[in-house]
């Protein structure tokens, strides 16, 4: 064993750890866990914990279901919601085979996989993501609208306010597990809420971002409330993203930074972003999983709904933030589309896979969108370039079905299984009789 295996050991008995509780997430991005006993620790480290992979969504057929969860010591954290009486703490796990190989159904080895990828251009991947979520007074009911916790706005302050107790213990814990803030804030919408986490690595923001919405129930409930991170729960109210702000790193230097450049925007950067536009269609079935996701792509506002890019322009899916001077090392570009209900480690390795064609093949970025590309005509839209990003998750999953660069980066596996379970919720979705088509047709037909 390692060091760190060895200082995962040393602190159980130093934090009177009683429970481990090794986590790791499905195809769809929702996390499981499976609590091992201290003493089994040191066995999981050298073979993994055994369990029957055809119970989990997307992970193995029957006829291949051992699978082996091998916990990551890197990621070890004593949960703090857990105050009372012994400890619990909890590492995050990959999923072997069991030959020790990768399961290649891993939503955390797809993510690994393609920043290997770029590891070999020299690249290292960090990201930086904004998360909206919306707080309830109660869990929400069948049927029923739910209601927020408050009626304030952006960036109000109101004394006494539930969403800024909430947004304290919640930065409180997350800071406990070694999860760095930013910032945080009351978002546009009635008891809507942002957290920004700070720039890391995509592979510890992804594993950051599991952790955030388990902390976020947690402190919810503990407190009577009831957290969502549902892209648009009402018809009226902005819906919840996770914009995102990523960069590419060579060592320690920026790489999309260059002196002098438009915006100070290299190259590298540039096709980048270009890859990324080429093949948003392609990647929007995966940044934008649920049926629900794309209620707030059309929704106007901050919810991008066209291929375009633009700079300090809150109307594109990709933004170039004003830079700063001095900062070059800041230079980034903002991903406007992304929700907080995907799976992190799957949309971040799309993204990236997306950005990094754009860099092979030389990609020329099009021409940056000035206008609020929501006050355009349709016409001046399809004049300037500006093509839609697909409509509905029917929409996203035809182009889906159709993309070379998502087979490649999911894997056959998961790229199969992505789309059947996609296939399923939209053939579901679209038999359900709506509150709408009864409202508007049972009085009058």
């Amino acid at each position: 064993m390692g060091k760190q295996e060895d200082f995962v050991l040393r602190a159980l008995e130093e934090r009177d750890v009683r429970f481990v509780r090794l986590w790791f997430t499905d195809v769809l991005g929702f996390l499981k866990s499976v609590a091992v006993a201290p003493a089994e620790l040191e066995g999981a480290f050298d073979e993994g914990i055994g369990f029957d992979g055809s119970a989990i969504e997307g992970f193995a057929r029957v006829f291949e279901a051992d699978m082996l969860a091998k916990p990551d010591p890197s990621t070890f954290q004593i949960l703090p919601w857990r105050s009372e009486g012994p400890s619990t703490a909890r590492m995050f796990c990959d999923i072997v085979m069991p030959d020790g190989s990768p399961s290649y159904a891993d939503p955390r080895f797809v993510l690994k996989r393609t920043l290997s990828v770029a590891a070999d251009r020299g690249f290292t991947f960090y990201t930086h993501p904004e998360i909206e979520f919306y707080l309830f007074k109660d869990t929400p009911s069948a049927g029923e609208e739910p209601v927020p916790v408050d009626r304030s706005g952006y960036f109000d302050h109101t004394a006494q306010s539930m969403g800024a107790d909430f947004r304290r213990e919640a930065i409180t814990m997350l800071e406990q597990m070694g999860i760095s803030v930013e910032f945080s804030h009351h978002e546009g919408g009635p008891g809507q809420q942002e957290i920004d986490l700070r720039y890391a690595d995509a592979l510890s923001t992804a594993d950051n971002i599991m952790t955030f919405r388990t902390v976020i129930r947690e402190v919810a409930l503990n407190q009577g409330i009831w957290a969502s991170f549902m892209p648009k729960p009402f018809t009226t109210h902005p819906g919840s993203g996770m914009h995102t702000h990523v960069s590419l790193f060579e060592g320690d230097t920026n790489a999309f930074y260059e002196a002098g450049a438009e915006y100070q925007l290299s190259r590298t950067g540039r096709s980048f972003i270009a890859g990324v536009l080429k093949h948003a269609a392609e990647i929007t079935c995966v940044t934008n999983q649920w049926v629900n996701s794309y209620k707030r792509l059309i929704g106007g506002g901050e919810a991008p709904s066209y291929v375009c890019w633009g700079h300090n322009n809150r109307s594109a899916m990709v933004r170039v933030p004003m830079y700063k001077p001095n900062k070059g090392q800041s230079t980034r570009v903002e991903l406007r589309t992304i929700d907080a209900a995907c799976n992190p480690y799957l949309a971040f390795a799309v993204i990236l896979a997306a950005g990094l064609k754009g860099i092979d093949e030389g990609y020329e970025l099009p021409r940056e969108a000035e206008d609020d590309v929501w006050s355009l005509s349709e016409r001046e839209r399809t004049a300037l370039g500006i093509e839609p990003l697909p409509k509905n998750l029917n929409d996203a999953i035809g182009v889906a079905e159709r993309s070379e660069l998502l087979a490649e980066t999911l894997g056959e596996h998961v790229y199969d299984f992505f789309l059947r379970n996609k296939r399923a919720e939209w053939e579901e979705y679209r038999g359900q009789v709506s509150a709408f088509e009864r409202d508007r047709m049972l009085p009058v037909i």
